[in-house]
């Protein structure tokens, strides 16, 4: 199953939502990754923004939920909006925050809605001649600010998004490469028995660092172009 929810909505066209969140990250004491607030807020919600893009839905609002404590409220929608500069839209910010009680560790969840019609959904669309790849290292933690340079961009996953012969593109989360490609392959009712990569296939790729693309042959050369030493082929049998 793709962490994204389809509710059919009018004419042919569905709302899509997909949501993100993190704990224990963040600015207070007992937080196990110290980050500021900003980024916190904007690495959940880049995983929640590409997995609705990813299934070639139009972005329409964002849903902040703030357990860190008011103040935190501007810093955490000044994360949002560098995803939204850098992914080139402009989107409203609605939400809540924890007022009532303190919390010990830092929370924070984001829900982004969008739209898809039926027929364009990037969806259950691979064939079984299609190649497979990974996109990015599977990151997590202080590793994600450490090792930045090896986190998917978003501009990159924008211009993956835009090659036509790329069929399917899915965030790649905590439960790693293996699992995504075994959710792929199943959506598509495709079989395997093995799989093979450089990277982990069972290590977390935390807020999305990495995504896993299903592709055609013909265009393998123009997707390695574009991702330079982020593309890693993924063989299976």
């Amino acid at each position: 199953m793709r962490d994204v929810l389809f509710v059919p909505f009018y004419d042919g066209t569905e709302l899509v939502v997909a949501t993100d969140g993190s704990a224990a990250i963040g600015e207070k004491e007992k937080d196990i990754v110290h980050a500021p607030y900003d980024v916190v807020a904007y690495f959940a919600a880049r995983v929640a923004f590409m997995e609705v893009l990813s299934v070639g839905a139009k972005l329409h609002a964002v849903v902040l939920q703030n357990f860190v404590h008011d103040e935190a409220w501007e810093t955490l929608c000044n994360g949002i909006r560098r995803t939204c500069q850098e992914l080139h839209i402009d989107i409203p910010v609605i939400g809540s925050s924890e007022t009532n009680f303190p919390t010990l560790q830092s929370a924070v969840g984001i829900t982004v809605v969008g739209t898809v019609q039926t027929e364009r959904k990037r969806v259950g669309i691979t064939p079984k001649d299609a190649k497979f790849a990974v996109i990015g290292e599977p990151l997590v933690g202080d590793e994600v600010l450490k090792r930045n340079e090896r986190v998917l961009s978003l501009s990159l996953f924008q211009a993956l998004l835009r090659q036509t012969c790329i069929y399917e593109i899915v965030p790649i989360g905590s439960k790693g490469i293996y699992y995504e490609l075994q959710q792929l392959l199943q959506a598509n009712g495709l079989a395997f028995s093995s799989c093979s990569c450089k990277l982990p296939l069972f290590a977390s790729a935390g807020p999305s660092t990495a995504i896993l693309i299903s592709y055609h042959p013909c265009v393998e050369e123009e997707v390695k172009k574009i991702a330079k030493s982020l593309f890693f082929p993924l063989f299976i049998d």
